[in-house]
């Protein structure tokens, strides 16, 4: 992902009815909802709705297809992992090197360097 995009997709994120929208999508799953359900979810108006989607869709965060009268709306999952391995690309480099994959949370520094003490200790009395 490039830093434009990142940027685009925090920034649809970074309101309160849209993070809303953009999780309760999460949670539906590739299905998606339709778009009466998602306003009546959220609370908020048809009028409302559209623009906060439209702002989620040009960042290329949710996706929607036509079923007969109704307009189904779904989380893009690729764009999501790609935005949170953007984010956690370089996860703990400074303290882990290479070892530390995005998936596993980073220990706290100090935790680090007593290991890394300790694992040196032992090594030098044998």
């Amino acid at each position: 992902m490039k830093t434009e995009s990142a940027v685009a997709a925090l920034a649809a994120l970074a309101q309160d009815t849209r993070l809303a929208v953009y999780r309760l999508l999460v949670q539906q799953g590739p299905s998606g909802m339709a778009a009466g359900e998602i306003a009546a979810a959220v609370q908020t108006s048809p009028a409302t709705l559209s623009f906060h989607l439209k702002e989620l869709s040009h960042a290329g965060l949710v996706s929607s297809r036509q079923d007969g009268r109704f307009v189904f709306y779904a989380a893009n999952f690729d764009a999501m992992n790609a935005l949170i391995a953007y984010l956690t690309e370089n996860c703990c480099a400074a303290d882990c090197g290479s070892s530390c994959a995005p998936a596993v949370a980073c220990k706290p520094v100090g935790a680090q360097r007593g290991a890394r003490a300790a694992g040196k200790a032992r090594r030098t009395r044998t």
